[in-house]
């Protein structure tokens, strides 16, 4: 695939990712990506963020618990 931002090519590979989902962040880990290997851009399937979001809605295993500031400008 290539990066729609540089032009770069992107190669498959496990990253953490970021999800937001009913009001409420997790981050997700071992998620499959397109990664662009000049500026680092991450490209994810539709299937991939689906699976993501029907995981979440199940019961689950927490790996961890973490605690977040959610600061203003």
């Amino acid at each position: 695939m290539i990066c729609e931002f540089c032009g770069g090519q992107t190669t498959k590979k496990k990253v953490k990712r970021q999800h937001w989902l009913h009001r409420r962040l997790y981050i997700v880990e071992n998620v499959e990506a397109e990664v662009c290997s000049e500026c680092g851009e991450r490209y994810f399937h539709a299937k991939v963020l689906d699976g993501i979001d029907n995981l979440l809605e199940s019961i689950h295993t927490v790996k961890e618990k973490l605690e977040v500031e959610v600061v203003r400008l």
